[in-house]
């Protein structure tokens, strides 16, 4: 294989002698060459190639690109290793001039990879699984609306909108791990500062008796209280969020790029795929984690008379908080010490195929330029590059479509199970857990490997990116078939086990007309008939006992409830009635592909994002595609998923005259829409990914096989001697 020439000399640099840090350093320093050795090195690469084959993508110093003798060694000062590349840049990790030689065993790509991985995973842990966990919790708390705890919950994609033009622009062309590092930090005191308001207000005071809720208890309308000054504290919430975004920023543009630019492109979409996959396994622990802290309440150490699943129980939904707070405080310190390029990366840069989209104006030729996109005035043209490239515009309106999908199912997947298979919350949020582990992560990481395994270039991942999301558009179409509605007396059927005229809601019966019952107490039980029951008040229950097997509370003499043997009042046990619907394994395996395809799709997007474009627009590039994404799908999705599952609710909370969230849902109807909005942006997603592969203009193919041309963003190109296969070794 013919080595590359590189004709200008200013991303050559080669290694004084082979760094191998698996023995002790010797005392001898470690330098890479200066200018002035480049064109001996040069010549000795043009006329040979390496007597050893190339290194791993990992081991970023394993192999030098020239050596010197022996004799030449022993001119080199010793003061320890000292790496520096071609522009006389010090590559060593450290901070400052503290670089002792035992940092540098993770001064390597697998190093940096494994620091990125745990700060995705405590940012998906944080604000995709902690906050969506305890949001009910902090409501309850804090006396907040769900509009108001909305707002908390878009803090995190405002910051990010207004941080990624300035990060991925001046921090794609600066310091990297320094932007990183203190993004991480900054993201920490997000958490920190989000935990504040529990320590800084008083005890948490629940108003409740064991038998309140039952026939003839003492009923007392929650409206009755004083309006609460807790919800000020929404603020706080907000702007802890605010932080949390602006720290994540970097980590999703930056870090990608970082990656992307220390290893061989063959490798790179591994990398990215196992960093994403970091990302999406930390919701799932956020979701687990976070529900055994809610089984805790919220002060320590102090007895309560009431259970978990009481409405009014708070748990501690702050602890989570501290822990990452603290541990995204301490991996910012190592990542602050990585050097703007790892060792030994530059031969990476030099021997890259160029695969930017050719504009027919070659305006694309610019980014080149060696001093382009390194003031504020390059800004607009940086942008205007962007625009001009259509591969990369309809790119991230594919980018867009499926994460209004993945907003979407990760907000409501739970609800919907929830409903259709009669689940608690708790329940539905576990299995959900179980359910986008295997598929969001194992779809995250195979969508890299595929990408490497078949060596594909930037036209074969956007037809792999077209072929995953035709696979889930097929497999949404199961959302044709439901699990019927469990019965409920007064909702979905009358007390006498008639239908609702015209569907309208009627809980009062004979049965329970002098129980006195509130709608804003909501509370399911399910009698020994197998029908629900708004609350043990609207089931005429007057007695209660707790079952010693289960711990679950179990009310006795219901005069609604009838017994299926003996005539008299019959029992009822708190929580839904169990769901035997015959259709759940369909439901969930063909839940489980649509996930997988649409995470197995995400990974090759992102590679085909950063090969459309030129090496120095990469940063930024990524900057302005998650804008769209949020701004087009991960801000509205949530939303207009929501606003269709809500025309399927059956039974609206009552919060003092006021419309609140739903309780029941009509499955039918629910899966209806739930299969009109997944038609609609995968079919849009579809579309965008075909234009994107029609329109996609590669450059030119090298002159002659083993020859080496400069490429069209400056780098060198690299070819096999076969000519049959081109692009195989693609490094």
């Amino acid at each position: 294989m013919a080595m590359p020439q590189n004709s200008t000399g200013e991303n050559g640099f080669c290694f004084a002698q082979t760094l191998d840090f698996s023995r002790p350093s010797p005392p001898l320093g470690q330098t890479f060459e200066s200018p002035s050795r480049q064109e001996a090195c040069g010549t000795s690469l043009r006329n040979g190639t390496p007597s050893s084959g190339m290194p791993s993508p990992s081991d970023s110093s394993a192999e030098p690109l020239c050596s010197t003798s022996p004799g030449e060694e022993d001119t080199q000062f010793s003061q320890g290793i000292k790496y520096v590349s071609a522009e006389g840049e010090d590559l060593a990790c450290g901070w400052g001039g503290f670089t002792p030689g035992c940092l540098q065993l993770f001064n390597t790509s697998k190093g940096i990879l494994f620091f990125l991985c745990v700060a995705s995973f405590l940012q998906g842990m944080t604000v995709n699984g902690f906050i969506n966990t305890v949001i009910t919790s902090i409501e309850r708390r804090f006396d907040l609306r769900s509009y108001q705890s909305g707002l908390i919950a878009s803090s995190y994609d405002i910051a990010a909108c207004i941080c990624l033009t300035f990060v991925s622009y001046f921090g794609g062309n600066g310091h990297k791990p320094r932007w990183l590092g203190w993004g991480v930090l900054v993201m920490g005191l997000g958490s920190l500062l989000f935990a504040l308001p529990h320590f800084t207000t008083g005890q948490y005071e629940a108003r409740s008796a064991v038998e309140v809720g039952v026939c003839g208890g003492n009923q007392s309308l929650p409206c009755a209280q004083a309006a609460s000054s807790l919800s000020g504290y929404r603020f706080i919430f907000m702007l802890g969020q605010f932080l949390h975004g602006m720290g994540a920023t970097p980590l999703y543009t930056l870090g990608v790029t970082y990656l992307d630019e220390n290893v061989k492109t063959n490798y790179s979409p591994v990398y990215i795929a196992v960093f994403y996959t970091a990302a999406i396994l930390g919701p799932a622990a956020g979701y687990l984690v976070g529900g055994m802290f809610l089984n805790i309440y919220t002060e320590i150490g102090r007895e309560i008379d009431i259970a978990p699943e009481n409405t009014l129980w708070v748990g501690a939904w702050w602890i989570g908080f501290l822990g990452a707070g603290a541990a995204s405080l301490l991996i910012s310190i190592p990542i602050l010490g990585y050097p703007q390029r790892l060792p030994g990366s530059q031969r990476y840069t030099v021997m890259r195929l160029s695969e930017a989209h050719q504009i027919k104006d070659g305006s694309h030729k610019k980014a080149s330029d060696p001093n382009f996109g390194k003031t504020v005035k390059d800004l607009p043209r940086s942008a205007l590059l962007l625009l001009k490239n259509p591969t990369f515009i309809f790119l991230c309106l594919a980018g867009a479509t499926e994460a209004t999908l993945i907003a979407g199912m990760s907000t409501f997947g739970p609800k919907f199970l929830e409903s259709q298979f009669s689940l608690s919350a708790s329940e539905a949020a576990t299995f959900f857990g179980y359910l986008v582990v295997p598929a969001g992560g194992g779809g995250t990481f195979l969508g890299g490997f595929l990408v490497n395994k078949f060596k594909l270039r930037c036209s074969g991942i956007i037809k792999l990116c077209l072929l995953c999301t035709v696979s889930s558009l097929l497999a949404i179409f199961i959302f044709f078939i439901h699990c019927p509605n469990m019965p409920m007396a007064g909702v979905t059927q009358m007390y006498e086990r008639s239908a609702l005229p015209g569907g309208h809601l009627n809980l009062t019966a004979a049965c329970n007309a002098e129980c006195g019952c509130l709608q804003e107490t909501y509370s399911p039980v399910c009698g020994s008939d197998d029908i629900m029951y708004y609350s043990p008040c609207h089931a005429g229950c007057k007695k209660v006992s707790e079952n010693l097997r289960n711990g679950k509370k179990v009310y006795h003499e219901c005069s609604c409830v009838e017994k299926t043997l003996l005539p008299g009042p019959g029992d009822a046990e708190a929580g839904k009635c169990t769901s035997s619907c015959e259709k759940r394994p369909l439901l969930l395996f063909f839940m489980f592909v649509v996930i997988l395809f649409t995470f197995l799709s995400s990974i090759p997007a992102l590679t085909a994002t950063l090969r459309c474009v030129s090496d120095r627009q990469r940063s930024f590039a990524l900057g302005i595609q998650w804008i769209v994404v949020r701004t087009l799908g991960g801000i509205p999705g949530p939303i207009a998923f929501g606003s269709m599952i809500d025309k399927s609710c059956l039974l609206w909370q009552d919060q003092c005259g006021e419309q609140g969230s739903c309780y029941v849902y009509q499955n039918s109807a629910m899966s209806q829409y739930t299969l009109i909005a997944g038609l609609v942006y995968k079919v849009l997603g579809t579309t965008f990914f075909v234009v994107a592969c029609l329109l996609y203009k590669p450059p030119p193919a090298e002159s002659a096989p083993g020859s080496s041309d400069v490429s069209e963003n400056g780098n060198c190109g690299l070819q096999e001697h076969k000519p049959s296969l081109p692009a195989e070794e693609d490094v």
